[in-house]
């Protein structure tokens, strides 16, 4: 066992201690990561307790967010309504769980039959928010402009064959928006980046990762060694955002250094705030270290 995974198991058995994660409140982004991050121990350790684990994860996550139709934002009172991007990374925790377990794969399709639909909008965009029952948009909230990118890679991970419709649906957006997209924050330029590896011959990740990592790069605010907000916000920074570009610029394999940095930094930095024992925090924080799944070279599609 390396130190690095040694590390996580310790952050994982304090938050259970803790009752942060998986014990705590359900929110899907984290969760979508933890089962990633469990699916990923399996495979490192062997041991099929990470894998039992990553199972009671998705049948609670399932009985607690578990909608008609897709999955609700979270558990909290305030966290209503569903996420596209959200629910597409959940299809990838299962699409990765399924490789191991297939009846997961088969739940994942099965999201995406009932989700695409209401999230499309046809050779436009894809609704950022909608509604619980997706009956209709979240009020107040337009297309998200990562999300047709997401749903592209997701949904080719997981069956090329089953949602050839829905992938040529978002592949059209996808094309058609690359050139003038230009993302400003931390976290959409993490995920991006990290999309942009599943693929990174097509012209539209080409494109996306040099813009990317010339953004981040103006982003970097060095001592002491971290991304911040957005370019010009030199004093904003968080520290699960800055997780997320970390699992980009591993998956891109682009400075390893700065990584580090920032794994170190945050390890002992404080905001001060709720996000100091979030969920989010802490999870992203151990795929920050151990990224596992996350990592195209890695699992082979």
């Amino acid at each position: 066992m390396t130190a690095t995974v040694a590390r996580v198991l310790s952050k994982l058995d304090w938050m259970r201690e803790q009752r942060i994660w998986p014990n705590g409140m359900r929110y899907l982004w984290t969760d979508a990561f933890g089962v990633v991050l469990l699916v990923s121990l399996y495979h490192k350790l062997g041991q099929s307790k990470f894998l039992d684990e990553a199972q009671r994860l998705v049948a609670d996550v399932e009985r607690v967010l578990g909608r008609r139709r897709g999955l609700r934002i979270g558990e909290a009172a305030d966290r209503d309504g569903q996420y596209f991007h959200y629910l597409a990374m959940w299809v990838f925790a299962l699409s990765r769980l399924g490789r191991i377990v297939p009846e997961y794969r088969t739940k994942a399709i099965r999201l995406v039959k009932d989700i695409h639909p209401a999230f499309l909008i046809p050779g436009r965009g894809v609704r950022w928010k909608m509604l619980e029952d997706l009956s209709g948009a979240y009020p107040g909230f337009g297309p998200g402009s990562l999300d047709p990118f997401h749903g592209y890679i997701v949904y080719r991970l997981l069956d090329e064959d089953t949602l050839a419709d829905e992938i040529r649906q978002m592949k059209t957006i996808v094309e058609r928006s690359y050139e003038n997209l230009v993302i400003t924050q931390d976290l959409g330029l993490g995920m991006m980046l990290w999309m942009t590896c599943f693929f990174p011959e097509e012209q539209w990740a080409r494109v996306q990762r040099e813009r990317s990592l010339a953004i981040l790069d103006r982003m970097w605010i060095d001592p002491p060694g971290y991304f911040c907000r957005e370019p010009g916000a030199h004093s904003v920074k968080f520290a699960f955002t800055n997780f997320g570009v970390s699992v980009g610029l591993q998956a891109a394999e682009a400075w390893p250094e700065r990584v580090a940095r920032l794994n170190s930094y945050f390890e002992t930095y404080r905001s001060g705030d709720e996000y100091d024992t979030d969920a989010i925090t802490h999870v992203m924080a151990c795929v920050s270290s151990f990224a596992g799944e996350f990592i195209p070279q890695r699992i082979g599609g």
